[in-house]
């Protein structure tokens, strides 16, 4: 029997890795079943392409998953992290791999001992961020270990931006991926290293004063420091670097609007009673004045930059919220996906960047590595390039033979990057690397 892949997911991220494993399972002999929640939109990714179906899947329900996991050779998830564990325990339950672009969270992590046992593989962190910044980083770091260099700082920065082409708002920022995720980042706080000392910044320190970094080809961008960069310490092999830190980039002018947003409370996930027919006006005003927060409000709109942008997303507008959102969170996300909306012909940008210093005896080196990606349109994004493509390619060389390893894996070994670097270079995402010798 031919082997059979279930894809798990048919949103805006799969676009592309459903396009690609479509191509490969057509030299190769490969079956694919994508499924989702939605059939209309699983129907619609796979556009009648041979070598395949689509299917709806009421993912909550077990007999539903169990029909489908069950006869699949490996089985992909591009589902919502928190589902996730459903289809993992599945495929634990009939010895099937898993592929994720998901963080490893201590759902996955509880089975660990089970994967192992069964010998399966389930790979996870096989998206960009994270997925593409493991690959190239351990390509690095391997690399400047194998000549005898010891690594002192590490720096990886990514962020989903929209290309300069395309960028026509005062945020310079639209949605390329789950909007959710962009309004809820960094509730956490974060965790990293900083000459030697574990730092910690909680939520309300995030975007205040946000550093930033020149991009070859771009220019300036400023970053924020991811949740937990310590988790990654050791993961990397580095634990006796004196810097250490993940981050996500935006432009630099993004941060003044966002701090604003946060320090004013606007991302609060907790219910609030909002009257039928209130206008965006009217709920900023009230909530404003509930919290006591009119002399922060007019110091913000004193700044022109934070003014106009609070103007282009409209917080003074008599548009009236609908019902359905009961927090100031799911309000901002339900105004920021009508006005930072990717048109039909925008274009996204991907922008990643590795900093690593390290010595070799008694001389010092910088290294920087980027990679910058557009998108072609709204639907054919850089995000879902980046996001499917390595997710995809894992699969393959999964099916290959060429990934052999067993147990609960993130993409740090060789045997799992050096393939896919490969491949992801073929189709054009590959990175620039500069060396300076530091006096």
């Amino acid at each position: 029997m031919n082997p059979q892949i279930l894809v798990i997911g048919a949103g805006k991220s799969a676009t592309v890795l459903i396009q690609y494993l479509q191509k490969k399972a057509v030299e190769n002999n490969w079956y694919i079943v994508l499924a989702d929640g939605n059939a209309a939109v699983a129907n619609s990714k796979w556009n009648k392409a041979p070598n395949g179906h689509a299917v709806g899947i009421d993912i909550e329900n077990k007999q539903n998953r169990a029909s489908l996991i069950e006869n699949a050779t490996v089985v992909v998830s591009m589902l919502p992290p928190t589902l996730h564990f459903l289809v993992a325990q599945d495929c634990v339950h009939f010895s099937k791999p898993l592929f994720t672009a998901s963080y490893v969270d201590e759902n996955m992590r509880s089975i660990e001992t089970a994967i192992k046992e069964k010998n399966l593989l389930f790979l996870c962190e096989m998206g960009l961020d994270p997925g593409i910044d493991h690959m190239s980083a351990m390509e690095m770091i391997h690399s400047i270990q194998d000549k005898g260099g010891k690594i002192t700082g590490f720096k990886s920065h990514c962020g989903g931006l929209i290309a300069p082409e395309s960028d026509n708002n005062p945020w310079h920022y639209k949605i390329s991926w789950n909007a959710n995720n962009i309004i809820l980042a960094g509730k956490a706080g974060a965790l990293y290293v900083e000459e030697g000392q574990n730092k910690q910044l909680n939520y309300n320190q995030l975007f205040d004063n946000a550093p930033s970094i020149e991009v070859p080809s771009i220019g300036t961008l400023s970053y924020y420091p991811n949740r937990n960069s310590l988790s990654y310490i050791e993961t990397y092999s580095l634990t006796n670097v004196h810097n250490f830190i993940r981050t996500t980039l935006r432009h630099p002018d993004f941060f003044l609007g966002w701090n604003a947003i946060v320090q004013l409370g606007l991302t609060d996930e907790s219910t609030i009673d909002l009257k039928e027919n209130t206008r965006i006006k009217d709920w900023i005003k009230s909530h404003i004045t509930a919290h006591q927060l009119t002399a922060k409000y007019d110091a913000f709109l004193q700044n022109d930059l934070i003014k106009k942008k609070f103007d282009f997303i409209g917080f003074n507008d008599e548009t009236l919220i609908p019902a359905a959102y009961k927090s100031n969170a799911a309000i901002v996300q339900w105004i920021l996906e009508n006005k930072w909306k990717l048109e039909p012909a925008d274009k996204d940008m991907v922008v990643m960047m590795h900093e690593i210093f390290y010595s070799i005896g008694a001389k010092n080196y910088y290294v920087q590595s980027s990679m910058v990606q557009k998108g072609i349109n709204a639907t054919e994004t850089a995000m879902a390039t980046t996001v499917g493509l390595p997710l995809a390619m894992g699969v393959c060389a999964y099916l290959k033979g060429e990934i052999k390893i067993t147990g609960l894996h993130i993409p740090t070994h060789p045997s799992i990057y050096k393939p896919i670097l490969k491949s992801l270079a073929e189709e054009g995402i590959v990175f620039e690397e500069i060396t300076k010798e530091l006096y």
